[in-house]
Protein backbone atom coordinates (compact mmCIF):
# COMPACT_ATOMS: atom_id res chain seq x y z
CA UNK A 1 0.00 0.00 0.00
CA UNK A 2 3.09 2.68 0.99
CA UNK A 3 4.55 1.50 -2.57
CA UNK A 4 1.77 2.27 -4.27
CA UNK A 5 0.85 5.81 -2.52
CA UNK A 6 4.53 6.55 -3.83
CA UNK A 7 4.16 5.65 -7.11
CA UNK A 8 0.87 7.87 -7.07
CA UNK A 9 2.87 10.63 -5.75
CA UNK A 10 5.44 10.42 -8.33
CA UNK A 11 2.91 10.68 -11.21
CA UNK A 12 1.23 13.71 -9.43
CA UNK A 13 4.49 15.31 -9.24
CA UNK A 14 5.55 14.40 -12.64
CA UNK A 15 2.25 15.69 -13.82
CA UNK A 16 2.55 18.94 -11.89
CA UNK A 17 6.09 19.38 -13.71
CA UNK A 18 4.71 18.41 -17.12
CA UNK A 19 2.34 21.13 -16.78
CA UNK A 20 4.73 24.01 -15.54
CA UNK A 21 7.01 23.54 -18.00
CA UNK A 22 4.12 23.73 -20.58
CA UNK A 23 3.25 26.84 -18.88
CA UNK A 24 6.40 28.11 -18.91
CA UNK A 25 7.12 27.35 -22.64
CA UNK A 26 3.62 29.08 -23.65
CA UNK A 27 5.19 31.94 -21.92
CA UNK A 28 8.54 32.07 -23.51
CA UNK A 29 6.64 32.12 -26.77
CA UNK A 30 4.44 34.90 -26.51
CA UNK A 31 7.35 37.08 -25.17
CA UNK A 32 9.38 36.49 -28.89
CA UNK A 33 6.01 37.53 -30.72
CA UNK A 34 6.87 37.67 -34.59
CA UNK A 35 5.04 41.24 -35.38
CA UNK A 36 4.45 43.94 -33.60
CA UNK A 37 1.56 44.58 -32.29
CA UNK A 38 -0.92 47.36 -34.01
CA UNK A 39 -2.29 49.03 -31.28
CA UNK A 40 1.12 50.56 -30.70
CA UNK A 41 1.59 51.83 -34.63
CA UNK A 42 3.16 55.18 -35.27
CA UNK A 43 0.05 57.73 -35.36
CA UNK A 44 -0.26 60.67 -37.94
CA UNK A 45 2.60 62.83 -36.73
CA UNK A 46 5.09 60.39 -36.58
CA UNK A 47 4.50 59.19 -40.19
CA UNK A 48 4.60 62.56 -41.52
CA UNK A 49 8.12 63.44 -39.29
CA UNK A 50 9.17 60.32 -40.78
CA UNK A 51 8.32 61.50 -44.56
CA UNK A 52 9.64 65.10 -44.00
CA UNK A 53 13.56 63.61 -42.43
CA UNK A 54 13.10 61.15 -45.60
CA UNK A 55 12.54 63.67 -47.63
CA UNK A 56 14.67 66.49 -46.51
CA UNK A 57 17.55 64.03 -46.56
CA UNK A 58 17.08 63.11 -50.11
CA UNK A 59 16.65 66.76 -51.01
CA UNK A 60 19.91 67.72 -48.88
CA UNK A 61 22.11 65.41 -50.96
CA UNK A 62 20.79 66.26 -54.46
CA UNK A 63 21.02 69.82 -53.26
CA UNK A 64 24.55 69.49 -52.05
CA UNK A 65 25.13 67.60 -55.66
CA UNK A 66 23.37 70.31 -57.64
CA UNK A 67 25.19 73.32 -55.29
CA UNK A 68 21.57 74.57 -54.87
CA UNK A 69 19.45 75.75 -52.34
CA UNK A 70 17.95 73.32 -50.06
CA UNK A 71 13.83 74.24 -50.85
CA UNK A 72 11.39 74.16 -48.06
CA UNK A 73 9.03 71.39 -47.37
CA UNK A 74 5.17 71.23 -46.75
CA UNK A 75 4.14 67.69 -46.45
CA UNK A 76 0.31 67.92 -46.58
CA UNK A 77 -2.46 64.69 -47.36
CA UNK A 78 -0.47 61.82 -46.21
CA UNK A 79 -3.02 58.63 -47.02
CA UNK A 80 -1.33 55.11 -45.35
CA UNK A 81 -2.69 52.54 -47.68
CA UNK A 82 -0.53 49.47 -46.14
CA UNK A 83 0.43 49.44 -42.06
CA UNK A 84 2.94 45.58 -41.52
CA UNK A 85 3.89 44.77 -38.18
CA UNK A 86 6.90 43.61 -38.85
CA UNK A 87 10.30 42.60 -36.44
CA UNK A 88 13.66 44.15 -37.12
CA UNK A 89 16.72 43.34 -34.90
CA UNK A 90 14.43 41.88 -32.33
CA UNK A 91 12.45 45.11 -32.34
CA UNK A 92 9.03 45.63 -33.38
CA UNK A 93 9.01 47.50 -36.26
CA UNK A 94 6.38 49.15 -38.84
CA UNK A 95 6.28 48.68 -42.77
CA UNK A 96 3.80 51.44 -44.00
CA UNK A 97 2.98 52.53 -47.75
CA UNK A 98 0.89 55.04 -48.85
CA UNK A 99 0.82 58.54 -50.82
CA UNK A 100 1.66 61.82 -49.93
CA UNK A 101 1.31 65.77 -51.28
CA UNK A 102 4.52 67.93 -50.53
CA UNK A 103 4.95 71.53 -51.55
CA UNK A 104 8.45 72.55 -52.31
CA UNK A 105 8.92 75.96 -52.25
CA UNK A 106 12.41 77.20 -54.32
CA UNK A 107 13.91 80.70 -54.56
CA UNK A 108 12.13 81.34 -57.41
CA UNK A 109 8.66 79.01 -57.64
CA UNK A 110 7.11 76.81 -55.63
CA UNK A 111 5.89 73.38 -56.90
CA UNK A 112 3.62 71.23 -55.94
CA UNK A 113 3.64 67.78 -56.54
CA UNK A 114 0.44 65.16 -55.92
CA UNK A 115 0.57 61.65 -54.78
CA UNK A 116 3.99 61.04 -54.17
CA UNK A 117 4.37 57.58 -53.37
CA UNK A 118 6.44 56.75 -49.90
CA UNK A 119 7.34 53.12 -48.35
CA UNK A 120 9.17 54.09 -44.55
CA UNK A 121 10.26 51.13 -41.78
CA UNK A 122 9.28 52.89 -38.27
CA UNK A 123 10.69 51.56 -35.17
CA UNK A 124 9.79 52.38 -31.60
CA UNK A 125 13.03 52.26 -29.70
CA UNK A 126 12.89 49.92 -26.72
CA UNK A 127 12.12 52.57 -23.66
CA UNK A 128 9.13 53.26 -25.86
CA UNK A 129 9.94 57.76 -26.22
CA UNK A 130 11.22 57.98 -29.02
CA UNK A 131 11.02 56.54 -32.67
CA UNK A 132 13.28 56.06 -35.72
CA UNK A 133 13.31 55.80 -39.34
CA UNK A 134 14.87 52.93 -40.76
CA UNK A 135 16.54 52.29 -43.85
CA UNK A 136 17.49 49.30 -45.54
CA UNK A 137 20.91 49.15 -46.86
CA UNK A 138 22.72 46.30 -49.10
CA UNK A 139 26.25 45.46 -48.33
CA UNK A 140 28.59 45.89 -50.95
CA UNK A 141 29.05 42.43 -53.01
CA UNK A 142 27.08 40.58 -50.59
CA UNK A 143 23.61 41.12 -52.47
CA UNK A 144 21.84 38.82 -49.49
CA UNK A 145 22.68 40.64 -46.73
CA UNK A 146 20.48 43.49 -45.41
CA UNK A 147 21.83 46.19 -43.00
CA UNK A 148 19.30 48.82 -41.36
CA UNK A 149 20.57 52.69 -40.99
CA UNK A 150 18.55 54.35 -38.25
CA UNK A 151 17.73 57.92 -37.56
CA UNK A 152 15.95 59.60 -34.79
CA UNK A 153 12.68 60.97 -36.13
CA UNK A 154 12.81 64.87 -34.25
CA UNK A 155 9.10 64.81 -31.83
CA UNK A 156 8.92 68.42 -34.24
CA UNK A 157 8.26 68.27 -37.71
CA UNK A 158 10.05 71.96 -38.35
CA UNK A 159 13.27 70.48 -37.38
CA UNK A 160 13.03 67.88 -40.02
CA UNK A 161 12.48 70.77 -42.55
CA UNK A 162 15.52 72.02 -41.95
CA UNK A 163 13.90 75.52 -40.98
Amino acid sequence: MGFALIAVWIMISRFWRVCLLLVLVVFLAACQATEAPLEFAPDGKIVESAIALQLGRTQARLSEQLKATLPKLEIKQIQVKTLEPIVISELPAYHLQGTYNVTLTLPRQTVTQKKNAFEIYLQRQSEGKTWRLLQREVKDGQAGETQWSSYLIESDIESNLGE
